[in-house]
């Protein structure tokens, strides 16, 4: 070895060998570089040990390199089998049934076929949530599911999963269904059949952008308010239509232990069935690890559902999506969505914050917002004289359409 490659390999920085053992007694570097010994002459021999030593030190690095792509990768992505639980007594997954939702079928006793079979077995019942996500109460729900090791389906709202895609994603990769629950959350008896078209392609374009990744052609309707019209477009869309068997009423208290009770009760009679629950409701959050844990302790399993072919967009509302996920200032910030109370099996929607008039409002390509009813709006307009805080400055949407549109709190 010439003396100038001497010198060239013994700019090399001294650092300790990782892996033992080494093949040779390393050379002693008393000021940290190769240089320095260079500098004192070493032999050839002792060079190419230090040489030897460096080379295996690479080797080792690379080999821990590799281990931790692996780890990483194996870490992001879901898993594979929905079953896999290692906490000994968990509820777990019974069985996993995969849909063919093809020719739209339809799903829960409340609404459809009341008499018909089931395809669920006595003791069998489906986790589903509804209107989410909401970070704060979806992430206490996540853990629970996770602690438990059983997995739910989340019909979730277009402007939500627009507002926390983060969170629908986290939803996704812990291996849950994700369907569908339209864009806004509106009644579809009171919309017409252009607009609520609208709702639910958009809905279903939102989610999946959100997400990144096909979801299931599952569908929820708002309410349980499902038109004749739209449950055929659905239908011909090849989408499944699902109601529900249980109501938790979560909607109804901020108790966690009263919704756990309106959830056993109504099992106690049907002993198998479709749950609603709202990852939106503080009761659900708060009640949902118990009910859980005294779903197992009287024998009840939990049935994952899948699908069985990805669901289908449409590509001029994944377009719109994609403005609306880049451009969040339509969408509210994770607000809840306001839920039904139900008599009897009869749906009646919430009231308005203020019962004076009920008209709704939507953003126009323009920015602008203009009434989709003929009810007269001069109870909640301001007059154009007046002066308050609540007049238009130019062209600026005024605060109470704001509120109406769900834009308040929000940034151009």
């Amino acid at each position: 070895m010439s003396p100038a490659a001497i010198t060239r390999t013994a700019q090399i920085t001294c650092r300790p060998v990782p892996c033992r053992p080494v093949p040779c007694r390393p050379v002693p570097c008393r000021r940290g570089t190769f240089h320095q010994v260079a500098m004192r002459k070493v032999t050839v021999r002792r060079l190419n040990v230090c040489s030897a030593a460096f080379q295996l030190a690479i080797t080792c690095v690379a080999a821990l390199a590799a281990i931790s792509a692996q780890s990483s990768t194996a870490l992001s992505a879901p898993a594979a089998d929905a079953t896999a639980c290692n906490r000994p007594g968990a509820l777990g997954v019974s069985r996993i049934i995969e849909i063919d939702t093809a020719n739209g079928p339809h799903f829960g006793k409340v609404q459809y076929n009341k008499t018909g079979p089931s395809i669920l077995k006595d003791g069998e019942v489906v986790l589903t949530f509804d209107d989410g996500p909401l970070r704060r109460y979806t992430k206490q729900v996540l853990k629970a599911l996770a602690a438990h090791c059983t997995k739910a389906t989340f019909f979730a709202v277009g402007r939500m999963a627009v507002a926390d895609a983060d969170m629908l994603r986290k939803v996704a990769d812990a291996g849950h269904t994700v369907g569908h629950h339209t864009w806004s959350h509106k009644n579809q008896f009171r919309r017409s059949f252009p607009r609520a078209v609208a709702e639910f392609e958009l809905g279903v374009s939102a989610v999946s952008a959100a997400i990144g990744r096909p979801t299931a052609p599952f569908f929820r309707f708002p309410y349980l308010a499902d038109p004749r019209a739209m449950r055929a477009y659905v239908a011909q869309r090849g989408y499944g239509i699902f109601s529900i068997d249980i109501d938790s009423y979560d909607f109804r208290t901020r108790s966690g232990s009263r919704m756990r009770r309106n959830v056993m009760s109504q099992l106690k009679r049907r002993r198998k069935g479709i749950i609603l629950f709202h990852d939106i409701q503080a009761s659900t959050a708060r009640g949902i690890d118990a009910l859980l844990g005294q779903l197992k302790s009287n024998g009840f399993r939990v049935v994952h559902i899948v699908a069985k072919a990805p669901a289908q967009t449409l590509p001029e509302y994944d377009k719109e999506a994609q403005v609306l996920l880049e451009k969040r200032r339509y969408t509210s910030r994770a607000r809840p969505i306001k839920t039904s109370f139900q008599f009897n099996g009869a749906v009646a929607p919430q009231p308005p914050g203020n019962p004076v008039a009920r008209t709704r409002f939507e953003a126009t390509s323009s920015g602008q917002s203009r009434s989709t009813t003929g009810v007269s709006t001069s109870a909640r307009q301001p007059r154009a004289n007046a002066t308050s805080n609540n007049a238009p400055a130019g062209n600026a949407t005024p605060a109470w359409k704001q509120r109406a549109l769900g834009l308040s709190g929000l940034r151009d």
